[in-house]
């Protein structure tokens, strides 16, 4: 035990020496949240529209200082005389290592789900890597106030950019660990940006219920992915050491998958194998026994107090990462609330492809909500 103090200990101190470090930065301490810090274009934009790359200031969970970087897509153009609506895009995971962002990747605009679409319809786009990616880390996988703060930042980062010409109406779209993201930023809008007008929450494939999504399931596969992420990315952010409930070795190989990112061609084969060994060496393990893990869990897990803006959630049948029945418990419980939800239940839809197949519906759902047009209800019939 005391030696699981001392791990903690250091964890912590190592943490806490790179957070004064960057408040040390000159250039972070001035700035205020949603400051663009350095920008710069970058190539490959759809037709009519002008991409970069940007850096910008955010806060952690408990609002200590920090830079996220992402990428902002605009339309060529004066825009409208109000300024272009924004549309946040947040991704689903693609690792939790430094290296694992995405706008510096050249598959960033094929990632977007609607992006064309979007941009036709004269919106700015912009997509965070999220904190600890793109950035140094660590990164909070599925932790719900660092989340929320990267993308609502996100749109005051691009308000500030003058090339954007953006007004302060915004909405937020994102799949799996993306929709987590923006279902968070949608509880905490109101007290964390104020000044910015929220017209909608669009999630498809949203990880709602942590326990039930890191723990259930019948892929064991899936479980191990799933675990290294947040448990590698919670030692870490948290400071609770991987081994309070593995053995070391297993802690070992939790580690280093946990280096891997996701690319568009999912995971090399060595990847694979350790996941396999993973699975295995995680067949008896249960996170959820542990109070603290499970405390985390909880903390972190969506709810839906707060969520009172319009809604649209989109799952797939098919998906074998964020089980369909407890998308549906989610739903369940908006209704319940009276939630203005739209739900779109696409049969034999998986994890991967949910996003592209929803945003036609999702971009239309979009024009509406900017329109001021009433939200449509589902839940008399779900």
């Amino acid at each position: 035990m005391a030696g699981l103090l001392t791990l903690a200990r250091r964890v912590a101190a190592c943490v806490a020496v790179m957070m004064v470090a960057m408040l040390a930065d000159p250039v972070v301490a001035r700035a205020a949240p949603g400051d663009v810090v350095s920008s710069m274009p970058i190539g490959g934009a759809p037709d009519g529209s002008a991409a970069y790359r940007i850096r910008y200031r955010s806060t952690d969970k408990d609002g200590r200082a920090i830079i996220v970087s992402g990428a902002v897509i605009v339309p060529i153009g004066t825009g409208p005389a109000g300024g272009r609506p924004v549309v946040v895009w947040a991704h689903g995971a693609s690792g939790i290592a430094e290296g694992c962002g995405l706008s510096d990747k050249p598959g960033l605009y094929n990632q977007i789900a609607g992006l064309n679409a979007l941009l036709a319809a004269g919106y700015v786009v912009v997509a965070p890597d999220y904190q600890g990616l793109g950035t140094p880390g660590p990164h909070p996988f599925l932790v719900g106030a660092a989340s929320a703060h990267s993308v609502l930042d996100s749109v005051r980062a691009v308000r500030s950019m003058s090339v954007a010409r953006a007004s302060n109406r915004y909405a937020l779209w994102g799949e799996s660990q993306g929709a987590y993201s923006v279902l968070w930023a949608g509880k905490l809008a109101a007290r964390y940006a104020p000044e910015l007008r929220l017209a909608g929450v669009a999630a498809a494939a949203p990880p709602t219920d942590l326990k039930a999504n890191l723990t259930g399931g019948t892929n064991a596969a899936v479980r191990a992915f799933l675990t290294a992420y947040a448990a590698e990315s919670w030692s870490k952010v948290y400071g609770v050491p991987l081994t309070s409930v593995v053995k070391p070795a297993t802690a070992k190989l939790i580690g280093a998958i946990a280096r891997n990112c996701v690319t568009l061609d999912g995971f090399a084969l060595r990847t694979k194998i350790g996941m396999m060994r993973l699975a295995y060496q995680l067949r008896k393990v249960d996170l959820a026994a542990s109070p603290r893990w499970a405390a985390l869990m909880q903390q972190n897990s969506v709810t839906p107090s707060g969520l009172t803006m319009p809604l649209f959630i989109a799952q797939g049948s098919a998906d074998a990462i964020v089980a369909p029945a407890v998308t549906r418990a989610f739903v369940d419980r908006l209704c319940t609330r009276g939630a203005a939800l739209r739900f779109l239940p696409i049969e034999k839809g998986d994890h991967v492809s949910v996003g592209k197949r929803a945003s036609a519906e999702v971009v239309d759902w979009l024009a509406d909500r900017f329109a001021g047009r009433p939200a449509p209800v589902d839940c008399g019939r779900i």
